[in-house]
């Protein structure tokens, strides 16, 4: 599996938005997982404001029924959690 994530910005009258400080975009994320072959497995959609590695957690935690199979997952480096 493929896991990203990508800021949306949306109108300024959206109910449910959030700010991205990093890339400085007020409105939603779309937490995305795909299989090797490039296909969509399971979808998540977030404020801005929620981290890469908080709506991963909380999409795999949603569907964790569905994804019995997966074995190995691949992420970027806004999932590594900093301890400074």
């Amino acid at each position: 599996m493929i896991i990203d994530a990508q800021g949306i910005k949306n109108t300024d009258t959206a109910e449910y938005k959030g700010y991205e400080a990093e890339k400085k975009i007020s409105g939603i994320k779309r937490h995305l997982t795909v299989d090797s072959n490039g296909l969509p497995r399971t979808i998540h959609i977030t404020t801005a404001n929620v981290s890469d590695r908080a709506g991963a957690s909380a999409k795999l935690a949603i569907n964790s029924d569905h994804l019995d199979q997966v074995t190995s997952v691949l992420v970027d480096g806004g999932y590594i959690e900093y301890n400074f």
